[in-house]
């Protein structure tokens, strides 16, 4: 077998190979020998076809069978010959040689680089001290999503809730959608089109009121996108909040058996660790990647990004499919930018690990899945249930392996530890009221 490869361009290689012509006719004999013993062709009894019968009407057939497989087989031998890693499947165009059968194909390689500069990246790496401060706080907002309403005479404000009727008019006229019975409806929540809840802050039970609104241009309704509407709206009943108090009895219904107030506070501070500890991690890996990305340390094969770009559209179906909405032709463009990212970031996170021997220790296997246990009620049984399936733990050592990837590059980059609160790390770009 004789093999040729040239660079056509970037990553593509265009390799040529010769596969010398009695291969290919000793195969074909062997087959139509094969074939003779147990073809049953009308006239002659089952084994006793002539051989020159059998490949004047199957020769044809058979060549083409032993050159499709001839060529699959050639190709991959080559490769491993010449030291190639193609990326994608390979364009196969057969030739045309009177000393043999020959072949192109031609197809792209992954590229070979190495992982330097990783000192140029840099890191903001956040410092959080879950503070009492920040544990009260967040007490505060699990009383609000455990709130009850208590019936009140006085008008209604913000955080109050109003249970109304009202009926909807276009140019006096009732529109479809545009009328309801006893509707609760908090005060501040944004439920509602712009203006119809502002119009009913001070209002009282047994009030008769006319909200003018607009819709948005962009509402859902072509008909009442953009138009002007009344809303005849009677006020029944306003209530305000009733908030838990905070004691042990609390603690037992959030499910702390034990321990109290005390125990519930602890609990608290220790899910907030564990979410803090989440968040500057993904903090810190995005601005790894984003770190690797501008180093620009390799030409990213197309047939990658292509095959990037298929899971990624199969992604976006499957998920309009699942919420109900419907699969309707999607642009692969708009995805072009995402798969590049994600096929340069593989492809430089393999070279880390490689290049730096890296693997995960039992230990740390076993520590990543009792962490993703510790948010469940049985940890112990999670923990059983991932270490009962291999295919469940290796997804778990694949994200552990790019963890500790990350982790090396953080350890070559320069890095900034940052202190910063709870609420500025878990809503960055909110500011405080």
């Amino acid at each position: 077998m004789q093999v040729s490869v040239e660079t056509t361009g970037g990553l593509e290689r265009r390799m040529t190979v010769m596969v010398p012509k009695e291969n290919i006719d000793s195969e074909v004999q062997k087959r139509l020998k094969d074939l003779a013993g147990r073809v049953k062709i009308d006239g002659f009894r089952p084994g006793k076809v002539p051989f020159g019968v059998v490949r004047q009407k199957f020769s044809g057939q058979v060549s083409q069978e032993v050159m499709g497989e001839v060529m699959q087989n050639s190709f991959y031998e080559a490769v491993l010959q010449e030291k190639l890693r193609p990326a994608g499947m390979p364009l196969i165009e057969p030739g045309d040689a009177k000393e043999g059968f020959e072949f192109t194909a031609t197809f792209e390689v992954y590229p070979e680089f190495e992982v330097t500069g990783l000192d140029k990246i840099k890191v903001d790496r956040p410092i959080v001290e879950i503070a009492d401060a920040d544990i009260d706080k967040m007490l505060e907002t699990i009383r609000k999503q455990r709130k009850t309403w208590g019936e009140v005479d006085r008008v209604g404000q913000e955080g109050d809730q109003l249970t109304i009727d009202f009926v909807g008019t276009l140019d006096g006229e009732e529109f479809q959608g545009g009328s309801a019975k006893q509707v609760p409806l908090e005060l501040g929540s944004k439920r509602m089109i712009p203006g119809f809840e502002e119009q009913l802050m001070g209002a009282k039970a047994g009030q008769d009121l006319v909200l003018d609104v607009t819709f948005p241009e962009d509402y859902q309704s072509k008909d009442l996108a953009g138009k002007a509407v009344k809303f005849a709206t009677t006020v029944l009943k306003v209530e305000a909040p009733v908030l838990p108090e905070l004691t042990d009895e609390f603690a037992v219904e959030f499910g702390v058996k034990e321990g109290g107030l005390d125990a519930l506070k602890q609990q608290v501070r220790e899910n907030m660790q564990r979410e803090a500890d989440q968040a500057i991690a993904m903090r810190v890996k995005e601005q790894v990647f984003d770190g690797l990305m501008e180093l620009k340390l390799l030409d990213i094969p197309k047939a990658l990004v292509d095959s990037e770009i298929e899971v990624l559209v199969k992604q976006r179906q499957q998920d309009m499919q699942q919420y109900g909405a419907p699969v309707q032709d999607i642009d692969s463009a708009q995805f072009e930018t995402q798969a590049q990212r994600r096929v340069s970031l593989g492809l430089v996170l393999s070279e880390v690990i490689k290049g730096n021997d890296i693997t995960v220790p039992p230990v740390r296997l076993r520590e990543a899945v009792e962490k993703l246990a510790a948010s469940y009620e049985d940890p112990e049984g999670m923990v059983k249930y991932y270490y009962a399936d291999k295919d469940r733990l290796k997804e778990v050592e694949n994200v552990t392996l790019e963890e500790m990837a990350v982790e090396h590059v953080v350890s070559q980059a320069s890095v900034s530890d940052k202190n910063t609160s709870f609420d500025a790390l878990m809503n960055p770009g909110q500011t405080a009221d």
